[in-house]
């Protein structure tokens, strides 16, 4: 789809003037880019922005995937295919971050060492292709949450063209949407360190649980889900209106997660809520 045909979906779509504009704002910012690398997870945001980036720049914007063991065990595949559906040049860096102490150590600014550490490796790969810059997928709405990864963004003088175009998340969703993405109701899916709370060691036992619990539990249908790893406790983030359906297969997700590893199986009668293990921490 070119641009022009990406408005014609957009006004066909309902899509109101202004969020349109935001659009066009997005597409003549990546336009004024020599080339670029897009730090892409394959995620609902980075997805978008890959896919914004190929329209304008198109073989000029690369699509990098730094894959590690802290990502969720699907969205590599996922990444993958998306590119490959619709003509994103796409590249794989393999990197294990548990290598490196200060991300190992899971402080509350373990965000601002892994992302600095993966945008050295995208740098470096630009470096290395000639290419211009690197730019990545905060919108407007993570500017409110507690996220020092953000710090590494500046200080690595990576772009954010969904922030500077003022796209929150639930926009983003809806330009997806009219753009025939398939990733539009795509659920976040964060790196699995985001389920240990601070000042436990990521390890990659942990994280396999982590990851296998998550996985059971996405098969069972509950596409949101969070299992936050305290110990011995699985301690399971669900939307509120899931609760009753997970209480009714009760006894079949106790046996499963026990047999992952937990001996405790705890429903978070709050519910999922984003950033929870950052509760309590002030940015």
């Amino acid at each position: 789809m070119d641009i022009d045909r990406s408005i014609m979906a957009l006004e066909a779509a309902g899509v109101a003037p202004s969020l349109q504009a935001k659009w066009r704002a997005l597409l003549a910012d990546l336009a004024s880019l020599e080339s670029a690398v897009v730090a892409y997870s394959g995620g609902v945001d980075s997805g978008f922005l890959a896919y914004a980036a190929s329209r304008v720049l198109g073989d000029r914007a690369v699509a990098v995937t730094v894959a590690s063991p802290i990502d969720p065990l699907d969205t590599q595949q996922a990444a993958a295919d998306f590119a490959e559906r619709h003509g994103i040049v796409h590249r794989v860096i393999a990197h294990d971050p548990l290598r490196e102490p200060d991300i190992r150590a899971n402080r509350p600014d373990r965000c601002y060492h892994c992302k600095t550490s993966i945008l050295a490796l995208l740098w470096a790969y630009a470096r290395e292709h000639g290419i211009a810059v690197v730019i990545e997928g905060q919108n407007a709405d993570d500017q409110a949450d507690y996220r020092p990864g953000r710090r590494a963004v500046e200080e690595t003088g990576t772009l954010s063209p969904l922030v500077r175009s003022n796209l929150a998340k639930a926009e983003i969703r809806q330009l997806a949407r009219a753009l025939d993405l398939s990733i539009w109701d795509q659920p976040s899916s964060p790196c699995l360190a985001t389920r240990i709370p601070y000042g436990i060691e990521l390890t990659q036992a942990r994280l396999v649980q982590v990851g296998q619990a998550e996985d059971y539990l996405h098969a069972r249908g509950f596409r949101i889900v969070r299992v936050r790893h305290h110990g011995d406790v699985a301690r399971i983030e669900l939307p509120p209106e899931q609760i009753a359906a997970l209480l009714e297969v009760r006894d079949e997700v106790v046996q499963q997660l026990k047999q992952i590893g937990f001996k405790h199986i705890a429903l978070d009668l709050q519910g999922y809520r984003m950033g929870s293990m950052n509760e309590g921490v002030i940015a």
